[in-house]
């Protein structure tokens, strides 16, 4: 299919709220482990390197929508949930990568932790060493140890959300209004942190369902 005729792509503003809801919920679930289980025993069994590529960069040509609408409802600590999780991680960072590397760079400043050494991106991590940073942890949710991946992104948001939340004390005196919002937005990578970390846990045991 030539690009002039490809799938739009659709890209929400406020893609960590975005929720599609399932007629059906029993259902919706019973499909999203059923995909999600299918997804990545198909990649490993045939460690394909054209399908793998497809994978990674399925958000930058289809949008989030159509994995929206099979993995946006499962828990997040599951397997179509930390799926779903670290598909709209690397989107928003695909989405913005300056403003990615703004907060990550940041972060990693002001974080004294392990997290930048984790999640292993170069210093300092410009927008197109991010953009190659989360390809190369969904290529290894693919291909390598899932519970690695999950641990990369973690530490990921961890880092940038540590740059939100100084970047918020920045902008409050003169700008609230932008501190609040990166104030929200370092409280949804907080957690999605602790989900994607718990799910790789949970990989681990062989319990992440």
């Amino acid at each position: 299919m030539s690009a002039e005729f490809s799938k739009p792509v659709r890209r929400p503003s406020e893609m960590f709220d975005r929720l599609f809801a399932g007629s059906d919920p029993a259902e919706v679930s019973r499909a999203a482990h059923a995909t999600a289980v299918a997804l990545l025993s198909r990649v490993r069994d045939e460690a394909d390197a054209d399908v793998v590529e497809r994978l990674i960069s399925f958000t930058a040509h289809h949008g989030i929508d159509d994995i929206a609408e099979l993995w946006s409802q499962s828990p997040a600590r599951s397997l179509p949930g930390s799926l779903w999780r670290l598909y709209l991680v690397q989107l928003s960072i695909h989405d913005d990568p300056h403003t990615a590397s703004l907060l990550y760079e940041r972060g990693r400043v002001e974080l004294h932790s392990a997290d930048p050494v984790i999640a292993g991106a170069p210093t300092p991590a410009g927008p197109q060493e991010l953009v190659r940073l989360i390809d190369t942890i969904l290529h290894g949710a693919f291909t390598g140890d899932y519970a690695v991946a999950l641990d990369r992104t973690a530490a990921y948001c961890r880092v940038v959300a540590s740059g939100a939340t100084h970047l918020a004390d920045d902008y409050e005196p003169t700008e609230p209004e932008r501190s609040s919002a990166l104030t929200t937005r370092a409280l949804r990578l907080s957690a999605f942190a602790a989900d994607l970390a718990v799910a790789a846990r949970l990989w681990r045991r062989d319990a992440l369902e």
